[in-house]
């Protein structure tokens, strides 16, 4: 089972030539984990896009709109959102772990990986 990201409207994902395009690794972790979870039955789609969609919105009409649009941003939250609501985890654990990792040093993630400078 894969994820349906050929859809269009305002739960796209960003492409370029038809590829999809992440900023920044976080990004791409984001997408992998929610389109894993998907994949492994945890939630439908339409559940996720729901979710994103809301999460959208909810930018578009928000006092929110001063930030600068983040689609994985919005992405990552939609999945907690799904996650939340299902139990899976709940929202005092993705905050408890949100700031421990906000608390980890630059480049902490490269550290010690081959091929990585240490």
């Amino acid at each position: 089972m894969s994820a349906p990201l050929d859809i269009e409207g305002p739960a796209a994902p960003p492409r370029s030539n038809g590829e999809l395009v992440f900023a920044e690794p976080w990004e791409s972790r984001a997408f992998g984990m929610a389109v894993s979870l998907y994949e492994a039955g945890a939630f439908t789609w339409p559940q996720f896009q729901a979710a994103l969609i809301a999460r959208i919105r909810t930018w578009e009409t928000s006092a929110a709109v001063n930030e600068s649009y983040g689609y994985y941003r919005l992405w990552l939250a939609a999945l907690e959102d799904v996650l939340a609501g299902l139990c899976a985890v709940s929202t005092d654990e993705v905050t408890t772990r949100a700031q421990a990792l906000a608390q980890r040093p630059p480049g902490h993630d490269h550290r010690g990986h081959p091929g990585h400078p240490h």
